[in-house]
């Protein structure tokens, strides 16, 4: 009740901003045809307080996107790449080695169908060492490239 109170308020005062605000930009423009004048640019108040909003969304948006979202990819990457080596050993244990190829581990398991993606929809890589004890497992990070700095690896 008390919200709706603040709000009917907030809603008058702004439409008596707003009111007063048509006066005055009556008046600049009688003045301005009168001495010949360019008009001069007049923003309503309730226009400046949608100005305001749009550009602090569009700023906490960016702010995400360029500092946030980057860390959460990354985050769940590499517990992705966590979880596929849990998987790999339990394969290892149960058939005495790693697979050759990584989509082994998916079966036919529906679970395990985009487990071989990262957060960038890029295909994981897994490199069987010569040896068929020790593995690498890699995504090629945002830009879709092997060997960038953004690259996150997991050596087993």
């Amino acid at each position: 009740m008390g919200s709706f109170i603040a709000e009917t308020i907030a809603f008058i005062l702004e439409s008596y901003l707003d009111i007063k605000f048509w006066f005055k930009k009556r008046k600049r423009r009688k003045f301005e045809k009168e001495n010949n004048l360019p008009k001069k640019l007049m923003v309503y108040p309730s226009d400046k307080i949608h100005i305001i909003f749009f550009v602090i969304v569009v700023v906490l948006v960016s702010f995400y996107m360029f500092f946030i979202q980057p860390s959460i990819d990354i985050n769940r990457t590499e517990k992705k790449l966590n979880e596929i080596s849990q998987i790999l050993e339990k394969e290892k244990q149960t058939i005495g080695h790693f697979p050759k190829e990584l989509k082994a581990i998916i079966r036919n398991n529906p679970l395990r169908k985009s487990i071989v993606y990262d957060a960038w929809d890029n295909e994981i890589q897994y490199n069987l060492e010569i040896d068929e004890q020790s593995y690498v497992l890699f995504s090629v990070g945002r830009d879709g490239l092997s060997n960038t700095e953004d690259d996150i690896y997991l050596k087993h």
